[in-house]
């Protein structure tokens, strides 16, 4: 019942999200003959990679690549309209482990285990098992892991040693709380700490639900009525907004990965919560000039035994892409485990993409230049377990998203509302008073499936 009915709101909502991402009708990209097209998010891990693909051009006389790079919101809009209606404009797609199980089950993904048996050395087995299982329906992989990551806590070492604080190896929310109010240096144009709060159900819902989760909150109890104006979400809404407001940074409510990521590696927070990914950018010199100078800590907790996320930018290929055995070696040469080296010689050892292959971590040079992060990102997955990050069942998996289809218009909607908090224009009762609202008419549809 409930893939029915996701597949009828897809085929609904598609002139909608035609409408707002420009798609253009099959073919009309290039896609086809041998150039394929790759459409992707446009992030410092994949801007590397882009600018590596001459290399697998060379490797593979008459294919040429061409990326559609899209910034987060509209890449996931762009490409899901695309896949739900098998528009065939893609060869190849990056998405999540959101994604790639929901649309397993509607077929429309190929199903990327006969590729992964057929190709030598490619070594399925080296992926981290978590993010590995994230990307399977039914024992098969229909996606492959171009990074992962759970979610930790960066803070600048040199700013603690200064203000006699000392960071625990796993804090909670209100030491966290106390030490953004004691660095909070405004004149300096320092915050206290950084967090999303630009719009979307990936980016500022992301980081607010791991807090919500460890607040003890859920967006639907075990018979899907949203909880939304519950005292445990009201009070990890009210926490997280009140924290931005008094000590996060300027601009915030526009202020996504890439924004806080920018801040921090110019010196300008104190402490940034955020994906483990981020650590690889903050540690690399000619990007950041807080190289050095950083911590990492595991994601804070209020009270649940962890609360990082779990989280996977990973390609798969369409059902109706048009050319599948060479998509299929794209997404080989960017997924194996050889590409780390090619990333290191390029870029350096701080820009291979975490969180995937558990060979990288036993790599010495890897190990050399990630020691500062490598181990906490590690752990960080490995505890991003659903059991450990809620206090209560719930109806639906996920950790830092609810892993039903309608989550993508019903996280964006809410994740608008408390951005508008976040910004002063509404305050959380009210935000959270029209969320109720969003929530409670998609938990009515499953109460009647």
């Amino acid at each position: 019942m409930r893939r029915q009915r996701f597949r009828r709101t897809a085929v609904l909502a598609f002139s909608t999200l035609l409408a707002l991402t420009g798609c253009a009708g099959a073919g009309a990209l290039g896609s086809g003959g041998k150039t394929l097209v790759i459409a992707i998010v446009s992030n410092p891990q994949m801007n590397d990679a882009q600018a590596l693909s001459g290399q697998f051009e060379q490797a593979n006389p008459g294919v040429k690549l061409k990326f559609v790079s899209l910034p987060e919101n509209e890449a996931r809009a762009k490409i899901t309209a695309s896949v739900a209606t098998q528009g065939g404009e893609f060869d190849a797609v990056m998405i999540s482990n959101y994604e790639t199980p929901q649309w397993a089950a509607n077929g429309w993904l190929e199903n990327l285990q006969p590729y992964l048996a057929a190709t030598p050395g490619y070594d399925e087995a080296d992926f981290i098992p978590s993010i590995r299982d994230s990307l399977s329906y039914q024992g098969s992989m229909y996606a492959v892991p171009f990074y992962g990551e759970s979610s930790f806590l960066a803070y600048r070492k040199d700013l603690f040693d200064r203000a006699g604080l000392t960071m625990p190896a796993h804090p909670t929310w209100q030491q966290i709380a106390d030490f953004a109010a004691k660095l909070d240096d405004k004149a300096a144009g320092v915050a206290g700490i950084c967090l999303r709060g630009k719009p979307g159900w990936g980016e500022n819902l992301a980081p607010f639900d791991t807090v919500a989760n460890t607040f003890g909150a859920r967006w639907f109890d075990e018979n899907w009525n949203a909880q939304l104006t519950s005292p445990e979400f009201r009070a990890a809404a009210q926490f997280y907004v009140d924290l931005i407001r008094q000590h996060g940074e300027v601009g915030a409510s526009s202020a996504g990965f890439s924004e806080c990521g920018t801040r921090y590696g110019q010196g300008q927070a104190a402490m940034w919560y955020d994906a483990t990914v981020m650590a690889g950018t903050n540690e690399n010199p000619s990007s950041s000039t807080v190289a050095g100078k950083s911590g990492y800590v595991a994601a804070p907790v209020v009270q649940t035994k962890a609360s990082g996320w779990l989280y996977t930018w990973s390609l798969a290929i369409p059902k109706s892409a048009r050319d599948k055995q060479d998509a299929w070696k794209f997404l080989d040469w960017m997924t194996n485990k050889e590409f780390v080296r090619t990333v290191a010689e390029a870029d350096g050892w701080n820009a291979v993409p975490p969180g995937c292959r558990l060979s990288t971590y036993r790599i010495p040079e890897y190990q050399q230049a990630a020691a500062a992060y490598a181990q906490p990102t590690l752990e960080g997955i490995d505890a991003a377990r659903e059991s450990d990050v809620r206090t209560r069942p719930v109806p639906y998996s996920g950790i830092q998203f609810v892993g039903i289809p309608e989550f993508q218009d019903l996280g964006t909607r809410v994740s608008q509302e408390l951005s508008a908090a976040i910004a002063g224009q509404i305050s959380v009762d009210e935000a959270l008073r029209q969320s109720q609202q969003y929530a409670q008419t998609v938990g009515d549809s499953y109460r009647g499936a």
